[in-house]
């Protein structure tokens, strides 16, 4: 599959490796997907999503051990404090105790079966669209179609699966 990425593509997920690695997460998950598609190309910015926003976004959601928004929000409703909780265990284990383990070298990492199931959705979204290469619109519609965190983060900026389908036809009419 990855001999069907674009370069830009390829940078993505080689990217994703090395945000996994400065986090000192072990394996690279949908968000080190998603942060590393946010560096390195422009198609949020094309959705109206601009890349430091959603990086703030990303290590908010990181520090609380992948906790959305949404989630919070919902425990918040049942009297639970997330902030608080992250707060207590910054205090007794460190900065980041929930961001991603212990330090890990810089080595490979694998994929999650969630980050695996996104690639493979780009890979039938790049189909779907007659597309002979996967490019990052692709992978970005997998990280709204396939359900999670990444896509939950992307519903609350507005970008849906069907916003960035429309992006894609709108760059294949052009």
């Amino acid at each position: 599959m990855f001999e069907r990425f674009t370069t830009e593509l390829r940078e993505v997920v080689i990217g994703s490796q090395l945000v996994a690695a400065d986090e000192g997460a072990p394996r690279i998950d949908p968000l080190h997907l998603l942060t590393s598609l946010a560096r390195r190309t422009g198609v949020l910015t094309a959705l109206g999503c601009p890349a430091d926003e959603l990086a703030d976004d990303l290590r908010r959601i990181r520090r609380r051990g992948g906790m959305s928004d949404a989630d919070v929000e919902a425990l918040s409703g049942f009297g639970i404090d997330v902030e608080h909780i992250v707060e207590r265990v910054e205090q007794t284990h460190g900065p980041g105790a929930l961001a991603g383990g212990q330090r890990a070298g810089r080595g490979h990492r694998p994929f999650t079966p969630e980050a695996k199931k996104v690639l493979e959705k780009s890979l039938r979204e790049a189909i779907d669209v007659g597309g002979k290469r996967i490019e990052g619109e692709h992978l970005l519609l997998a990280l709204t179609a396939v359900p999670g965190v990444a896509a939950d983060v992307l519903a609350q900026r507005g970008i849906d699966y069907l916003a960035v389908r429309r992006l894609l036809e709108q760059r294949a009419a052009s």
